[in-house]
C-alpha cells in the first residue's frame, strides 16, 4: 500500500509540473498564478494595505513627469516593442511601473544615489545589513511576474516594508552613493531565495571563516638540491582508516538522527503507527523539496562589478539577507535586465546553466543590450574588418533610430533619502527580528530595547523542530560593565563571557561553570592594563595557573599548587573560607635574559614548601645539550640557642653544565638561598594576593550581574538626562547673557553725583564731564571683565595641556582607575572651556551694544538732559 501512495504521489507531482511548464497557454497562466499564490504566500508575514498611504504631502515630482520623463517614457515603449519583436519568446520587461501616486516612472529614475552620514554605511557590508535589518519582506503578488508597482525608496523606509525590487532599489541606491559600480537585477532564483527561506542555510555566525591557501613559491630547480626522502607509508592504509572514519561518522550521525526521532515522537506522537519510514521522513525534511515552478519564480537583488572602491570580483547581494553570492551561485537561476541611474541593460546571453556562464561586461553589445546609447560602459571594438563595415552599414541604416536613443537620463523623482540617527539606530521593525536558519534561531534587539543591553541572541538547537537547545550565544551592547558576548553551553554548562576594553580590573574573558569561588574557571586579562602584566589566570580548587606578558623580569609562567586545608573556618555574609590554603608548590618561568649569561640566567625555578626544597635550572647554553641545576635544602634559619646556622655543603647541590668541578664558594651559595627564602615569602604573598584577586572578581561580577547599568553616550542628548541639563544650564547662561541687565534698574549717575556733591544746578560742563566719566568707567569694566574671562579661559587651557602631558608621559604605568579619572576630568574642562569661549565671544560682541545703549540713556536722564539739550 505505501509503495502505491508513493508512486501516485509522484505521478501527481509530475503532472503539476508539465501543467508549470506550459506557458503558451494563458488559461493555464491563471491558473498556474493562483495556485502559486496560494502555496507560496508565508503566513507569518501581516498583511499591508499599500492603497491606505497617504500621498498628500508627497513632493509634486511623485505625482507628474517632467517632458524629458515623457520622452523617456516614449523611448522606453519604442524599446519595448522592438524587444517583444524580436525575442517574442521572453518575459516582458520591467520598464515602467506605476510608483505610490498611481505614476507611470521609468525604473533608472527611481533609483536614487545617496551617501549617508554613517561610518557604517560606507561600505557594501553595513548597506546590506541596514536594509536587510530595517525593512520588513512582503512576497511578490505572482512568484512568476514582475511587480506592477515600484515605490520610491522614501516610502519604502517610511514603512519598512517592501518585496525584493524595493530591497534592490534602496539597497542599490545607497551603494552607488557610497561609490560602488552597483545595479538592479531582475531575474530568478530559487524558491528558497525568493521566500526567504533560510531553515536549510547555516547561519552566517556558525560558518567556519575559510583558510585563503596562499600558493607556495616554486623553489628553483637546482642539481644540488637535496632529494626528499621517500613516502614509505602505506597508502593504502591510509585509504582504509578514511574509510572506517567515513563509517564511523555515518553511524554516529545516524544514531543521532534516530534520537531526535526518538524525541520526536515521544513530544509528537508517530506520524503512523508502527511507521517504518519515520527516520527517513526525518531525513528528507533536512532536504529542499522538488519545486514545481523551478527557474519561474522572478526574484531582484543586486550586482556589484568589480573595479570601483577596489572590488577584486564581481558578485551578488541578496537584499533580504545582505550576505554576498559569488555570480556561479546555483541558487540565482538567471537574469533578464539589470539598470542603474544611468541606463538599462537587457540580457542577450543564454541562462540554461544559470548564472554561471553569463559574463557581465555591459559595454558588450552583443551579450547585453541597452536601451539608452548615452552609457558610461565603453563598446567593445570588433577586429574583424568585415564585421565593422556590416556594423557601420547597419548603424547607418537606422540612424533616425538612434537618434532616438540618444538620451540622457533624466534626474530622479524621488526625494532625497534620509535616515535620522534613531532610526538608523533602531534598525529592526517594532525594535526585534527573528531569522530562523538550519537548526538555529537569530534574535535582533535595537539598542537600549533591553534594560540588560542585550542586541542579539543566537539559539542553537540539536534538531530541525527547534527544541532541544545545545547552545546559546548572546551579545551586549552599551553595558557599563564592558560585557560584550556570553556563550552558554547548555550540556556542559561552560560559561564564556568577552568584554570590552576598559573593564574596571582589566578582564578581557572569563571562561566558567559554577560562579563558586575556587572552582575550574579560566579568566583572561589585558595586560596592557595591568601593572603586572598578567595575561590569563587558570585556576580550579588544587591549582592555580598564571601566564604574563612583558614583564622586566621576563617572567611568564607560574604554577602554583594547594594543598587541603587543616580547619576551616567560614564566616557568615563571606563567600569562601577566611584562611587561604596552604601552598605546596610553585613553579615559574623566565624567558632568555640575553644581558646575562646563560649559565646565570635562571630559566625555571620551583619552591617545593612543603619540603623545604628549592631547584633551580638555568637557561641551555648554545655549546651545551643540558643545562646547569642548583637545588638547596633549606635548614632552620637558627638553632635553639640562638646561633645562626652555617650553611654546610650537603645544603646545596649543583651541577654546572661543562665542568665537572662544583663550586666551592659556599659564601656565594648561601646569600643566593637567602635570597631565594625572601623571595619565596614575597611570592606566597602575590599568590594569596591572587587568590583574593580571583575572590573579588566574582563578587564585582555578582554585583554587575544584579544591578545591570547601561552606558550613554555624551552626545545622545535624549537619553544622557545630566548632559542635557548641562547644555540647558549653558542655553540659559547664554540667554542671560544675551538679555544683559535689561530687568534691573541701575542708576550709573549716582556715584559720579556723589563726586560731585549732588549740586542741583550744574553747568554744561559738568554735565558733560560727569557723562564721559561714566561711560569711560563703563567701558573699563566692560573690559575688565572680558578679562577675567580671557584669564579663566586661558587657565583652563594651561591646566589641560599640563594634563594631557602627563599622560602621555605616563600612559603605560597607569591604571584603569587613572584613565577613567584622566577621561572625566578631561570631559569636564572641555565643557567649561567652551562655556567660558561662548562668553567671552558673547561680550566681546556685545560690549559695543552695551555702550551704545547706556550712551543712549544718560542721554535722555532729565538729571543731564536739560543741560546737555539745550546750549
Amino acid at each position: 500500500m505505501e509503495v502505491l501512495k508513493e508512486n501516485e504521489e509522484e505521478e501527481q507531482r509530475e503532472e503539476e509540473e508539465l501543467k508549470a511548464l506550459k506557458i503558451s497557454d494563458k488559461q493555464h497562466d491563471v491558473e498556474r498564478k493562483l495556485s502559486v499564490d496560494q502555496a507560496c504566500t508565508p503566513n507569518d508575514v501581516p498583511d499591508f494595505d499599500w492603497s491606505s498611504i497617504d500621498t498628500s504631502q508627497l513632493p509634486s515630482s511623485y505625482k507628474t513627469n517632467s517632458p524629458k520623463e515623457k520622452k523617456l517614457l516614449c523611448i522606453a515603449d519604442n524599446f519595448l516593442q522592438q524587444y517583444a519583436h524580436l525575442c517574442p519568446d521572453r518575459e516582458p520587461l520591467l520598464l515602467h511601473p506605476i510608483n505610490e501616486c498611481g505614476v507611470e516612472k521609468f525604473v533608472s529614475t527611481t533609483v536614487r544615489p545617496t551617501l549617508l552620514p554613517y561610518t557604517e554605511l560606507f561600505h557594501w557590508e553595513g548597506c546590506a545589513s541596514f536594509v536587510s535589518d530595517y525593512l520588513t519582506m512582503e512576497p511578490l503578488k505572482s512568484p512568476i511576474a514582475p511587480p506592477s508597482s515600484l515605490y520610491s525608496p522614501t516610502t519604502i523606509l517610511k514603512y519598512q516594508r517592501g518585496n525584493c525590487f524595493d530591497f534592490s532599489v534602496l539597497l542599490c541606491s545607497m551603494l552607488i552613493g557610497a561609490g560602488y559600480d552597483a545595479y538592479c537585477v531582475n531575474g530568478y532564483a530559487t524558491h528558497n531565495l525568493c521566500t526567504m527561506d533560510e531553515t536549510l542555510e547555516v547561519c552566517p555566525l556558525l560558518r567556519k571563516p575559510q583558510k585563503r591557501q596562499v600558493p607556495k613559491e616554486r623553489e628553483k630547480s637546482s642539481k644540488y638540491r637535496v632529494k626528499p626522502p621517500p613516502d614509505l607509508q602505506s597508502k593504502f592504509e591510509l585509504q582504509q582508516e578514511a574509510k572506517k572514519e567515513a563509517e564511523t561518522e555515518a553511524a554516529r550521525e545516524k544514531k543521532e538522527r534516530e534520537e531526535e526521532e526518538k524525541a520526536r515522537v515521544s513530544q509528537q506522537g508517530p506520524p503512523y503507527p508502527e511507521s517504518p519510514g519515520a527516520t527517513a521522513e526525518t531525513q528528507e525534511t533536512e532536504k529542499p523539496k522538488r519545486d514545481p515552478l523551478h527557474g519561474l519564480r522572478v526574484h531582484a537583488w543586486v550586482l556589484v562589478l568589480s573595479g570601483k572602491r577596489e572590488v577584486p570580483e564581481t558578485f551578488f547581494i541578496n537584499p533580504f539577507t545582505g550576505n554576498s553570492h559569488s555570480t556561479t551561485d546555483e541558487q540565482f537561476l538567471g537574469i533578464e535586465s539589470v539598470w542603474n541611474h544611468r541606463n538599462y541593460w537587457v540580457n542577450m546571453q543564454d541562462c540554461w546553466n544559470g548564472c554561471k556562464d553569463l559574463i557581465f561586461d555591459l559595454g558588450d553589445s552583443i551579450r547585453w543590450e541597452f536601451m539608452l546609447l548615452e552609457t558610461d560602459k565603453p563598446h567593445l571594438l570588433f577586429l574583424d574588418v568585415k564585421e565593422e563595415e556590416e556594423l557601420f552599414d547597419r548603424d547607418m541604416d537606422n540612424a533616425e533610430k538612434e537618434e532616438d536613443r540618444r538620451f540622457d537620463m533624466p534626474p530622479s523623482w524621488v526625494a532625497p533619502i534620509q535616515i535620522s540617527p534613531r532610526e538608523f539606530e533602531t534598525r529592526t521593525p517594532q525594535g526585534r527580528k527573528v531569522i530562523l536558519y538550519k537548526k538555529a534561531k537569530l534574535e535582533k534587539w535595537a539598542p537600549y530595547l533591553n534594560r540588560n543591553g542585550l542586541v542579539q541572541r543566537l539559539t542553537v538547537y540539536a534538531d530541525s523542530h527547534y527544541t532541544k537547545v545545545v547552545e546559546v550565544r548572546e551579545w551586549f551592547k552599551n553595558r557599563e560593565d564592558k560585557l560584550e558576548m556570553r556563550e552558554v553551553n547548555k550540556q556542559t554548562q561552560l560559561t564564556t563571557e568577552h568584554f570590552h576594553p576598559g573593564h574596571l580590573l582589566g578582564l578581557k574573558a572569563h571562561i566558567y561553570t559554577s560562579m563558586e569561588p575556587e572552582t575550574e574557571r579560566t579568566m583572561e586579562f589585558y595586560n596592557e592594563a595591568r601593572v603586572d602584566g598578567l595575561q590569563k589566570r587558570v585556576e580550579n580548587a588544587n591549582e592555580m595557573t598564571e601566564y604574563f606578558v612583558g614583564r622586566d623580569d621576563f617572567l611568564y609562567f607560574r604554577h602554583v599548587e594547594f594543598g587541603k586545608r587543616v580547619k576551616k573556618i567560614h564566616i557568615a555574609g563571606t563567600r569562601t573560607d577566611i584562611n587561604p590554603r596552604p601552598i605546596v608548590q610553585i613553579k615559574e618561568c623566565f624567558h632568555r635574559n640575553v644581558e646575562k649569561p646563560a649559565d646565570e640566567d635562571v630559566a625555571e625555578r620551583v619552591f617545593l614548601t612543603t619540603e623545604e626544597r628549592i631547584n633551580l635550572t638555568y637557561h641551555l647554553n648554545d655549546k651545551y645539550i643540558t643545562a646547569s641545576k642548583k637545588n638547596f635544602l633549606k635548614g632552620a634559619e637558627s638553632d635553639r640557642k640562638g646561633n645562626e646556622i652555617i650553611m654546610t655543603p650537603e645544603m646545596c647541590t649543583t651541577y654546572q653544565a661543562g665542568s665537572s668541578e662544583t663550586d666551592k664558594k659556599q659564601l656565594h651559595l648561601y646569600k643566593l638561598l637567602q635570597k631565594l627564602t625572601e623571595e619565596e615569602k614575597q611570592l606566597k604573598h602575590e599568590v594569596w594576593e591572587s587568590a583574593a584577586e580571583v575572590l573579588e572578581i566574582l563578587k564585582t561580577r555578582e554585583d554587575e550581574a544584579a544591578d545591570i547599568k547601561l552606558t550613554v553616550s555624551i552626545y545622545d542628548k535624549e537619553r544622557n538626562e545630566e548632559r542635557r541639563q548641562e547644555y540647558e544650564a549653558m542655553d540659559n547662561l547664554m540667554e542671560d547673557d544675551l538679555l544683559g541687565q535689561e530687568g534691573q534698574d541701575l542708576d550709573y549717575l549716582a556715584p559720579f553725583l556723589i563726586q560731585t556733591g549732588n549740586i542741583e544746578k550744574m553747568s554744561k560742563g559738568q554735565a558733560l564731564c560727569i557723562k564721559d566719566n561714566c561711560l569711560t568707567d563703563f567701558k573699563h569694566r566692560l573690559t575688565h571683565k572680558a578679562n577675567i574671562i580671557q584669564a579663566h579661559l586661558q587657565k583652563e587651557v594651561e591646566e589641560l595641556q599640563k594634563k594631557d602631558q602627563w599622560y602621555q608621559e605616563n600612559q603605560n604605568e597607569l591604571s584603569t582607575e587613572d584613565e577613567a579619572d584622566f577621561l572625566a576630568y578631561c570631559s569636564e574642562t572641555m565643557f567649561r572651556i567652551r562655556v567660558l569661549a561662548l562668553r567671552l565671544k558673547r561680550e566681546k560682541q556685545m560690549a559695543p551694544q552695551k555702550y551704545l545703549a547706556l550712551e543712549e540713556k544718560l542721554r535722555k536722564d532729565p538729571r543731564l538732559n536739560m543741560y546737555l539739550s539745550h546750549p
